[in-house]
């Protein structure tokens, strides 16, 4: 392997043994793991964050199956390049009864009709679809690839497990061989600001020996970390994980942890007013006329962001998230909302009452 290559891609496993983490899914004894090492594997999504293991196993799966291994990638190919595969994929199963694992790297990334092509082969047996992605597949993959496929969700590594992968990467020869020494406590640092994340864990480790040298003290570890920034994707499943947290603590009246994911949001870039207007659909949404204050807060407090803007701004922010976290709940509103539409689609007649029109009819 090449020594130059990035140290993440240097310690990547090539053996189940050597794969850390995500026990419930390729721990002993399990399914998958069982499929994997008897070269019975049907078609599979692996989904998660970033770091987590997606494209390792497909790896794995690579180095352990017997059938034919074809890779693409969701965001260069297209149409015409899984119709190749799929048409080469019939040919061999056809000829030389040899089946074909296709590995899909964000396959999220295909549109309907690219999803729609995998189809047929999936479905006839021809092709065994590995497809990764770091959506929610049941939002974005086609409901009839998921219908034909097993759906494995991954986690974020634990502390634990990132421990162990730095530790890995100080002594086998791939990485750096027990030449370089690092403090227990560096090492748990650097794992507990990975965020799960196995790849920014190792690509951090490498920064520090790039960095420091070959002896790295947790004094030195923390320094390095120190202006690190949080993983969050303000077009990905994080933005729409963090604005839930965000909702869902303000609902549970707990202004600390709400001004925490509020805060992370804003550190990590994204725009205030998108904050705001989560703001305002909860001051009536949630509050509504418990307490009618709260929509009339977060509007003032808007406008007030807009006319003097950001670092002042976060002031606005975070008086209107306190409040809208301490103020009493109702959801009186949304419960005759739903209440009105259901009597509407429930088919009963609109017809205006005589008495209620515009001009009443005289008798005559």
């Amino acid at each position: 392997m090449d020594s130059h290559a990035p140290l993440a891609y240097r310690l990547r496993p090539l053996t189940l043994d050597d794969f850390s983490g995500q026990e419930e899914i390729v721990g002993k004894d399990t399914p998958l793991r069982k499929a994997i090492e008897q070269d019975i594997l049907s078609s599979v999504i692996f989904a998660g964050p970033p770091g987590t293991g997606k494209t390792t196993l497909a790896k794995i799966i690579a180095e352990a199956t017997k059938a034919n291994f074809t890779q693409l990638n969701a965001v260069t190919s297209g149409v015409k390049d899984i119709k190749e595969v799929c048409t080469q994929a019939i040919a061999l199963k056809t000829s030389m009864k040899q089946r074909t694992v296709l590995f899909i790297d964000e396959i999220h990334r295909f549109n309907k009709s690219q999803q729609d092509a995998l189809l047929p082969s999936v479905e006839s047996g021809s092709i065994i679809l590995i497809g990764a992605t770091t959506e929610n597949p049941y939002f974005s993959v086609n409901s009839a690839l998921i219908s034909r496929s097993q759906v494995y969700m991954l986690k974020p590594h634990t502390t634990d497990s990132l421990e162990a992968i730095l530790r890995r990467a100080l002594e086998v020869s791939e990485g750096y061989g027990g030449k370089v020494q690092m403090h227990q406590e560096a090492i748990k640092k650097v794992a507990a600001m990975s965020n799960g994340d196995a790849r920014i864990a190792l690509n951090l480790l490498e920064l520090a020996v790039l960095i420091i040298g070959t002896k790295i003290t947790r004094e030195d570890a923390e320094k390095l970390l120190k202006q690190r920034s949080m993983r969050y994707d303000k077009k990905g499943e994080d933005h729409y994980d963090t604005i839930s947290a965000f909702i869902k603590t303000l609902r549970g009246s707990d202004a600390s942890a709400a001004l925490l994911w509020m805060y992370k949001m804003l550190q990590s870039g994204e725009d205030p007013n998108f904050i705001f207007r989560r703001m305002a659909i909860f001051a009536s949404e949630d509050i509504g006329n418990a307490d009618p204050h709260a929509l009339v807060l977060v509007t003032a407090a808007w406008d007030a962001f807009l006319k003097v803007g950001l670092p002042e701004g976060e002031y606005f922010l975070s008086q209107a998230c306190a409040y809208l976290a301490s103020a009493e709940k109702g959801d009186a509103v949304k419960v005759a909302m739903a209440q009105t539409k259901s009597a509407i689609e429930s088919g009963t007649s609109l017809e205006v009452p005589m008495h209620l029109r515009n001009v009443t009819l005289k008798k005559i």
